[in-house]
């Protein structure tokens, strides 16, 4: 190399190279490599395997020995030691060199070590494929293996605990049958809500754990506690059942009526300190209980929501575990939420103590939202196959049958479960309160009877009674008839002459209606007995409301009858509390004596003044019979 050479750094051109050339002579080009992408492709140039260490020493030697050469020949001999300091800076070059080189190659950070690609070796598919399976027959060889020996062991357990324990897996396929299980990982996860099974829209992660019971056939016995003597020969169940905290215990729902206006919120929301403990119970019946957990507050969380929802004069209120709804003034309706749950020391608490408990509606609650539940899940058949699912046939049908809007709206109009509860509870409650009315009255008046029939074709929301009312004795001359149609706000009463009353739910209507049927009955009876002995009936009035004998409710009734020559007189006065007044006129008048203005002697059979009859005295069973008497002994002392 002469003096006045100068070094030149050679680099490649920065160009793309072109990747593709589309059809219309575009040019795709491919990315340029990065500075260690650049040093990987060069270092992959390199042929490590030729240049052996031999080689390379010899190489080495032979540089060091020219370059000995050259400073011996060319550089004067300088002082003893500078050989020394040559090989120590060649020492230290050497060293500095392999430190920064196991820098680099530690820390990672400033290049990375790629391996030189080799050669792929060439492929051998047959011996690929059959080292595949043999990889695959070990595989399934070691996990048949693996679960022969797990049924080994378990048949060995079984055979040990068959006095006393039953078997798991036959166990484990009862569960299967009712309930939906899978497996994640290794454990058993049960589903116990109704969201998938019955088509219920109330999502709840009912989820139960089941493993295998792990303790010893003396443990797995029966609890001392059972009431069977022979439990404790009975096979313990192998299966445990871990069912969440929100599901355990024991719940049910209240319907009761509440009429204390100041203990509307009472002490229902809190629970007593009392408490009791629950005996230990089979998987089966634990998951049972867990399921009516759910399915109650399924109950409660559907009754809240239509609560808020719905618009009604009074609003209904929902506190805590109670909803309360107005279904008369001063009556309310409360729906409660009962759940008994367990504590830490195996305990539950007792509920409250509350008013008197209406099962029938209760059982309706269950009834109405199994209902929903099928309504969800099942839609009836025939339907459209391009049709959505959900309408029912009639509505499917609206478009043919060309119904207008009315009818439409008619149609999709629907109760929810709270109106249908509350519409069934407003008929329990008038059906109990015409049930005590019609009872005190039939207690209370014996003259006439009053018996009373309930029809056994009834529904949730319509009864029917038929009430008569007829006199001991005197029943074929004439008995009373009244149908009482009870609906959910209203009475309809039907009488025998086919009139229609309709009344409100107010105890105090019926009743009036009733006594008035009983003075109606009087009159209507003694008409009846008087033209069967010949006697006519010249005057009758069923709503005396005036005169000194005004009733302070309802109507009082009366008549006259005549004898059947025309000589006496009976008038006959029925009020509401069952008093009976009865008096009597003769013609002619003993008292008349002709003059100078009245001269004819005709006017001598106009009545004579009233003269009451003591009416406690007249022998006779009932009212009828006392009458007939009266009637008789007239009649007799005329055809003397």
């Amino acid at each position: 190399m002469s003096t006045n050479s100068t070094s030149i750094a050679m680099e490649a051109p920065v160009e793309m190279q072109i990747q593709e050339i589309a059809f219309d002579g575009q040019e795709t080009y491919a990315p340029s490599l990065s500075m260690s992408e650049n040093l990987t492709k060069l270092a992959q140039k390199i042929d490590f395997a030729k240049c052996g260490p031999e080689e390379v020493n010899k190489e080495i030697t032979e540089i060091d020995r020219n370059e000995d050469e050259a400073e011996q020949s060319t550089a004067p001999p300088l002082w003893p030691w500078d050989s020394v300091r040559n090989k120590l800076r060649n020492a230290l070059t050497e060293v500095s060199v392999l430190s920064d080189l196991l820098t680099i190659a530690k820390g990672k950070k400033y290049v990375v070590l790629d391996p030189v690609p080799q050669d792929p070796p060439e492929p051998k598919p047959a011996m690929m494929m059959v080292w595949a399976r043999k990889k695959s027959f070990a595989g399934a060889a070691s996990v048949l293996f693996s679960g022969a020996e797990r049924l080994k062991n378990s048949l060995i357990e079984a055979q040990k605990n068959r006095s006393t324990t039953a078997d798991f897996h036959i166990e484990l396929l009862r569960l299967r049958q009712n309930f939906r299980l899978k497996k994640v990982n290794n454990t058993i996860i049960g589903d116990l809500s109704y969201y998938r099974s019955s088509g219920s829209k109330h999502f709840h992660r009912g989820t139960f754990e089941v493993t295998k019971s792990e303790d010893e056939p003396d443990k797995l016995l029966s609890p001392p506690c059972s009431p069977n003597p022979n439990s404790a020969n009975k096979l313990t169940s192998a299966l445990r059942v871990t069912v969440p905290g929100e599901l355990q215990g024991i719940a049910s729902i209240k319907v009761y009526f509440q009429k204390d206006q100041d203990s509307l919120c009472s002490s229902n929301l809190n629970t007593p300190d009392t408490a009791f403990s629950i005996p230990e119970i089979d998987w089966q019946r634990k998951l049972e209980v867990a399921q009516n957990v759910l399915f109650c507050k399924e109950i409660f969380n559907q009754l809240a929501k239509e609560a808020v929802q719905l618009q009604s004069p009074i609003p209904h209120v929902v506190v805590g575990n109670q909803i309360l709804a107005s279904i008369f003034p001063g009556v309310q309706l409360v729906i409660c939420l009962s759940h008994m749950e367990m504590s830490t020391d195996g305990k539950a608490s007792l509920p409250p103590p509350i008013p008197r408990h209406d099962q029938v509606l209760e059982h309706t609650l269950h009834q109405l939202l199994r209902e929903l539940h099928e309504k969800n899940a099942h839609y009836l058949l025939p339907h459209p196959a391009s049709a959505p699912l959900g309408p029912s046939r009639k509505r499917s049908c609206a478009g043919p049958y060309a119904m207008d809007r009315e009818e439409f709206v008619e149609m999709t109009e629907s109760q929810t479960m709270l109106e249908q509860v509350i519409q069934q509870a407003q008929h329990t409650q008038l059906r109990d309160r015409t049930l005590c009315i019609l009872d005190k009255l039939a207690t209370q008046y014996k003259d006439p009877l009053i018996s009373v029939h309930w029809l056994w074709l009834n529904s949730p929301t319509y009864a029917c009674i038929k009430v008569t009312i007829f006199a001991q004795g005197y029943d074929e001359i004439y008995r009373n008839l009244v149908i009482i149609h009870v609906h959910d706000t209203y009475l309809k009463c039907i009488s025998r002459d086919g009139k229609v009353v309709q009344l409100s739910y107010e105890s105090m209507e019926l009743k009036n209606y009733i006594l008035c049927q009983i003075c109606r009955h009087q009159i209507m009876a003694v008409q009846y007995l008087a033209k069967a002995m010949g006697w006519q009936c010249v005057a009758n009035s069923f709503n005396l409301g005036s005169g000194t004998l005004v009733e302070t409710f309802g109507n009082a009734s009366s008549c006259i009858l005549v004898s059947p020559v025309g000589d006496r007189l009976i008038s006959i006065h029925c009020d509401q509390n069952s008093r009976v007044q009865v008096s009597v006129a003769q013609t002619p008048r003993k008292d008349f004596f002709p003059g100078q203005l009245v001269k004819e002697r005709k006017w001598e059979n106009l009545g004579n003044s009233f003269k009451e009859v003591q009416w406690e005295k007249m022998i006779g069973k009932n009212f009828l019979g006392k009458m007939e008497l009266l009637m008789t002994s007239l009649t007799s002392s005329w055809m003397q």
